[in-house]
């Protein structure tokens, strides 16, 4: 069962309470990611997150990562485009040692100047090894180019230049904007009880203010179109993308069923048709991201540049083919089972179901339980699918991006209208 106090200063605390564990895994979300910065303070809230880690008035850095390794704990972090997240999992007795550590580092962090510059250090080759690894940088570069001119655009990490612009005073300035108890929600799953849970956070968390905080609204707006970045590599890499539903639409659903039978799976057409049956490529998939308002789709694939075009052509046949042919019964039944049977076993975790009351308490404002999203799941039709693809795959929306050698400049994207060939079927095969 789950429950949830709100105190005084706002800060919300969402548990679910599981008595045959002997693990607790609690996890602090702050509303602050790189959709909330500004195009000169890029970086800044994923610097944030690291500073947390550098000491406090109590702890240094080497004593806040002993203190957990010496339990056998995990301590980790995360910034997102619209969270940051602080987690952890410690055995069930360790639950005070682990809300005080976690409370003395969003409170207590010292921001030292050398520290900040050792660690504006360390990012810098973060990003240079982002920069160095193109399977994950042609994310950042599609990104850009998809959510141009909005903040959704820019990079986590920030770039060379914001990151050597950050200075003290401005990274405290945003931490005091954010970090305040009604941009901050606590979840924990495990061996524990809510009332203790409750009784500790308090205790810890008391002090931290209740200032409301102010976040970029502004409808992002996608940008059509091809996009090429010419780096030396052995390959092209490349991500078709267009909009999507919100983390809160209800057509995330059908959406899930799209994905999973496009390229979400080894078992899913593309990767069957271009890896398996013609070998085209070593990686190929698709994926969702999505926001509060706000989602894309994107397909990955790395290739050599001489196989680009027939790749690009393949991707766009399937989208022309779910666009006009409702999926058959057998193909729509698998693809809801893989759902389901992920998402089930996944909440075998503490981790997973920590980390589900948080994203429930932030997108819906409410626990949504398992048995209604696998309903939710189970009533998706063929139909319902199709429709989304419709929606989803016209040119106007499709926005291509590729990072590789100077061959892969000219390719069309009229080549979407021109896979568009089969004609639409009226029922499931």
């Amino acid at each position: 069962m789950c429950r949830k106090t709100v105190l005084d200063n706002g800060i919300r605390i969402i548990s679910e309470e599981i008595n045959y564990v002997r693990s607790v895994s609690i996890g602090i979300w702050v509303g602050c990611g790189s959709r909330y910065e500004t195009a000169r303070r890029n970086g800044v809230a994923h610097f944030i997150e690291h500073m947390l880690f550098k000491g406090t008035r109590r702890r240094s850095a080497l004593d806040i990562a002993a203190e957990i390794d010496s339990v056998g704990g995990i301590l980790n972090a995360c910034t997102g485009k619209e969270i940051t997240s602080y987690y952890v999992k410690i055995p069930d007795y360790h639950l005070s040692m682990a809300i005080d550590l976690l409370a003395d580092i969003l409170k207590n962090s010292r921001f030292e100047p050398a520290e900040i510059e050792k660690e504006r250090s360390v990012i810098l080759q973060e990003i240079n090894m982002v920069e160095d690894t193109p399977d994950d940088y042609i994310h950042d570069f599609f990104s850009s180019i998809f959510w141009k001119d909005h903040p959704l655009g820019y990079p986590v990490l920030g770039t060379r230049e914001t990151v050597e612009g950050l200075s003290r005073a401005s990274i405290l300035n945003f931490f005091s904007g954010k970090y305040t108890g009604v941009n901050i929600l606590i979840t924990a799953a495990g061996n524990f009880k809510h009332n203790d849970l409750v009784r500790l956070v308090r205790k810890s968390f008391s002090k931290v203010t209740k200032k409301e905080v102010l976040k970029e609204s502004r409808l992002p707006k996608t940008r059509p179109g091809t996009s090429f970045l010419e780096k030396d590599l052995e390959q092209v890499h490349a991500i078709i993308g267009t909009q999507a539903p919100s983390h809160a639409s209800d057509l995330r659903y059908p959406a899930f069923v799209l994905n999973a039978v496009l390229g979400g799976s080894m078992s899913s057409r593309l990767f069957q048709e271009i890896r398996e049956k013609r070998g085209l490529a070593y990686a190929v998939h698709s994926y969702l991201v999505s926001f509060y308002d706000t989602g894309m789709m994107g397909i990955y694939f790395g290739a050599d540049s001489e196989k680009l075009n027939e790749i690009t052509g393949l991707v766009f046949k399937e989208m022309h083919r779910l666009r006009e042919e409702p999926l058959a019964e057998a193909e729509l039944r698998a693809a809801k089972e893989q759902i389901k049977g992920n998402f089930l076993l996944s909440m075998e975790s503490t981790d997973n179901r920590m980390m589900k009351l948080a994203k429930n308490e932030i997108y819906f404002g409410r626990n949504i339980s398992a048995e209604e999203t696998v309903s939710k799941i189970d009533a998706i039709s063929a139909e319902d699918v199709r429709e989304l693809a419709e929606s989803m795959f016209t040119p106007e929306k499709i926005c291509f991006a590729a990072l590789g050698n100077a061959k892969c400049r000219d390719l069309p994207l009229d080549m979407f209208k021109e896979a568009g060939t089969a004609p639409r079927k009226s029922s499931a095969a």
